[in-house]
């Protein structure tokens, strides 16, 4: 009777693990490119009561349930049209992110909403500056331009105010990630390239907070590459990518993981009903 008050502890404890994501989760149903967490338990270690026999089955009695392991499904969110220049979304590239920097570590991200601080420099919502393929100099020859001048290092990308005295009017993104910049003069510049980074197991890759991945020794080596390339995706301006949490999956677990922390509180005080009963015999 005891162990099985032990069992359905571990259910309780492990079960509130689960609703703490499935909330989180819910929580999360808005945040610009949230990926969702689900929970997979498995059970502890089983006492053996009698071993295998050449015909006979082992009898075991299983000491309760642990957290098997907490997913992070990296598939891809519906992308939802903002009509704005610097909103990106990926899309068909769910192991792609995009690449951004504090200044000495690298981080990873879905959420493709950046800015233009005052020197020009593509940043997040955080302040960390936007990675991605430099042109050395700015190339006025669009139609021809060869991708492979703008080399394969990353660094901050920048959209430069003024070239040569000329003034910038505006810019934009193609789906392959060419930065074009127009500028006063009836001068039409690329810039460069935001770069992607894929990854063999973006499942496990760590969040770090404020949609930002880090990798991980199970994630596997960060591989840079251009949008457009073969399995990165291409990048979409004007569109950003939403959560891809199902509410109504989220409030079906919801209902299932409540129900079983009930059944394991029933367990604990059924067992605890029968351990009064034995106990009333000495009376």
């Amino acid at each position: 009777m005891l162990k099985s008050l032990y069992s359905g502890v571990t259910g309780m404890r492990n079960i509130q693990t689960k609703m703490d994501v499935i909330s989180n989760n819910i929580a999360n149903v808005s945040t610009t490119g949230f990926k969702t967490g689900r929970v997979r338990f498995e059970d502890m270690l089983s006492q053996t009561n009698v071993s295998a026999q050449a015909s006979t089955n082992a009898q075991q009695v299983g000491l309760g349930v642990q957290v098997g392991s907490i997913d992070t499904v990296m598939s891809g969110g519906s992308l939802q049209s903002t009509g704005r220049a610097l909103d990106f979304g990926i899309e068909n590239g769910d192991s792609s992110f995009f690449n951004v920097t504090d200044g000495t570590k690298t981080f990873y991200t879905r959420d493709g909403g950046f800015y233009v601080d005052p020197n020009g420099n593509l940043v997040t919502s955080g302040g960390l500056q936007v990675q991605g393929f430099k042109a050395g100099m700015p190339d006025e020859n669009i139609d021809g331009f060869d991708p492979a001048a703008l080399g394969t290092t990353m660094a901050p990308i920048t959209i430069p105010q003024t070239i040569d005295g000329a003034e910038l009017q505006s810019y934009n993104i193609d789906s392959n990630g060419l930065i074009v910049g127009s500028y006063s003069g009836g001068k039409s510049m690329v810039l460069g390239r935001v770069g992607l980074t894929s990854f063999s197991n973006p499942d496990g890759l760590e969040k770090s907070g404020g949609n930002l991945y880090t990798e991980s020794a199970n994630s596997g080596d960060p591989v840079a590459g251009n949008p457009g390339d073969a399995g990165y995706g291409s990048v979409r301006s004007g569109f950003l990518e939403m959560s891809n949490v199902d509410l109504a999956n989220e409030f079906t677990e919801m209902i299932i993981t409540s129900r079983s922390y009930q059944a394991n509180s029933r367990s604990i005080t059924t067992s605890d009903t029968m351990l009064e009963e034995l106990i009333n015999l000495k009376r």
